[in-house]
């Protein structure tokens, strides 16, 4: 058949990040016992009125004006009738050809550092369905319905990426913006964010796209990748071996490494969608939609680019600075006290603080050293206090809870030796002991300095300014 080129389009769905269900008044209070959260109206008792939670059309809102989509004045609820054992009501409440958030567009940067524009098709609300529960049942299955009723943003995209690495990029770009906007936590291990992939083939050259596959409830970027990239290889093998690909729902299993079908693909009229007779159409205000722009914070590609203006950051460096608010906010904080350089700090936010929030599996909210306690540290290396090598070993005994750096460099003796007068005694010491190795640099060796400065620098315990070690050692071994 030739080279295949393959189409993708993304369902993310987004857990908003109200207090109360999308319809009722029940938490939404991650970690409960099973079935302590879901009251009458989740359940779809008889009798039972479901009530807009106008938090969650804030929530809405704010996205849509974050991708430059219209809003809708007027849209509908809708059922979506499907029979499920955790859908308590036999339908879910959701939206179909009147959704709350119309077309929008996000840019993302790819792996060769270019633009790419992802249209945005939708975004509508909807309730989230209970969670069936197989393991430590003897061979039973359980229902809980904590979950049932949560509020749900669907992002539906355009099928504009062509690769498992683009349609990463555009969920991450998802990712990091409803964190922006504190409508959604993205926690992926707890199902806060998840995503639907569809995915298509065709022989290059052809116009249209083969039948599609829905890898469904991928809860994590390398999830994501490694399911799309085998289901672009199955479907490439069965239609080389004379097969046809099955329009249908899949699962990805990570422990295997493969997608396995689910059931097979549901089309909307299938659903027998039908506006919900219980819920009057969501009518949206100008002046609801202006109090709602009015607080929007700073986006992602804003932030990127003062950073970049501000701070003379490359954009390599402002995107990962800005790739979540949180780690914007911490980085923007360590600034505050070194003002006169941003890139000092911007390496070791990016090196040492982040190697260690990860070698720990640890969110920069939960980093046991704070944004002022760093910015302190720096400031240490910027009067020559310390060395940066010296530094590293002063940031690990604060990530120990040890005290702030001046504590810590007083406690431990670590002042950086800059009497000239001191290094030059040194310095003549370490000749005297390595005539050979002198005189080797004297005869064009010229590399033989790093092995003098390594000596000098054993010497003082490495308390000893380099650059001032650096300056005395070429002119006495001249």
């Amino acid at each position: 058949m030739g080279e295949e080129v393959q189409k993708i389009a993304d369902g993310l769905h987004a857990q908003l990040a109200t207090k109360s269900k999308i319809f009722s008044a029940a938490s939404t209070a991650y970690g409960a016992a099973p079935n302590t959260q879901a009251c009458a109206i989740d359940l779809g008792m008889p009798g039972v009125l479901p009530v807009l939670n106008e938090k969650a059309v804030e929530m809405a809102a704010r996205f849509g004006l974050a991708i430059e989509a219209p809003v809708a004045k007027r849209s509908v609820f809708a059922r979506k009738n499907y029979f499920y054992p955790d859908l308590p009501k036999g339908y879910q409440i959701s939206q179909f050809e009147l959704p709350v958030v119309g077309v929008g567009h996000l840019d993302i940067t790819l792996e060769d550092g270019s633009i790419k524009r992802v249209g945005v098709t939708r975004a509508h609300l909807e309730e989230d369905a209970g969670k069936s529960l197989h393991e430590d049942f003897d061979g039973m299955s359980g229902i809980d319905l904590n979950r049932a009723g949560t509020p749900l943003l669907e992002i539906v995209s355009e099928p504009d990426m062509r690769s498992a690495a683009e349609a990463v990029a555009y969920m991450k770009k998802i990712h990091a913006l409803v964190r922006y906007l504190e409508i959604c936590d993205g926690n992926m291990q707890e199902g806060s964010f998840r995503c639907d992939a569809n995915v298509s083939v065709r022989p290059k050259g052809q116009d249209e796209f083969g039948t599609r596959a829905e890898i469904k409830n991928l809860n994590s970027f390398r999830f994501v990748e490694k399911a799309i990239n085998f289901e672009v290889e199955r479907q490439i093998d069965l239609l080389e071996s004379g097969g046809k690909v099955v329009q249908e729902t899949r699962l990805y299993d990570p422990d295997k490494g493969e997608t396995r079908p689910m059931r097979s693909k549901e089309e909307a009229n299938d659903y027998r969608y039908f506006p919900d007779p219980d819920l009057l159409p969501l009518e949206i205000t100008e002046a609801f939609l202006k109090k709602v722009k009015a607080g929007l914070p700073e986006l992602p590609d804003e932030k990127k680019q003062r950073f970049m203006d501000d701070y003379a950051l490359n954009d390599y460096d402002a995107a990962v600075l800005t790739a979540s608010r949180d780690l914007a906010d911490y980085y923007e904080d360590v600034v505050k006290n070194i003002a006169d350089d941003p890139k000092l700090a911007a390496n070791w936010v990016m090196g040492e603080l982040s190697a260690a929030l990860n070698k720990e599996n640890l969110d920069i909210s939960e980093s046991p050293v704070k944004a002022d306690a760093l910015g302190g540290l720096l400031s240490r290396i910027k009067d020559d206090t310390i060395s940066g090598k010296i530094a590293k070993e002063v940031f690990e005994a604060m990530w120990q809870g040890e005290g702030d750096a001046d504590a810590i460099i007083e406690k431990k003796g670590l002042k950086q030796i800059t009497d000239t007068g001191a290094i030059e005694k040194i310095i003549d010491e370490i000749i005297e002991k390595n005539p050979q190795q002198l005189e080797q640099y004297r005869s064009g060796k010229d590399k033989l300095l790093g092995f003098f400065v390594g000596q000098v620098m054993k010497a003082t315990q490495g308390k000893a300014n380099p650059g001032q070690v650096n300056q005395l050692l070429k002119t006495k071994l001249k």
